[in-house]
């Protein structure tokens, strides 16, 4: 298992939360309120047609994260 951040993942890759970057405080905190926290399991779904943004499962909840803020969540590809 390799670490990288969500952004680096590819359709298809599961991945444990490692870490999600302190900055921007906001954005980490809405991070945290849509389940995608440390220890948390994340299923990438598929990437809009320009890459942006990635479809996420976490839990039993499907969201939408943005390339930019993908670029703060390090995670553990499986």
């Amino acid at each position: 298992m390799n670490q990288n951040l969500l952004s680096q993942a590819n359709s298809g890759d599961r991945c444990i939360v490692v870490e999600i970057a302190s900055e921007p405080a906001e954005l980490r905190s809405r991070l945290y309120a849509l389940g995608v926290i440390p220890g948390s399991l994340l299923e990438i779904l598929r990437f809009a047609p320009l890459g942006d943004p990635i479809q996420v499962k976490v839990g039993g909840s499907f969201i939408s994260i943005r390339k930019a803020e993908a670029k703060i969540i390090q995670v553990k590809i499986e």
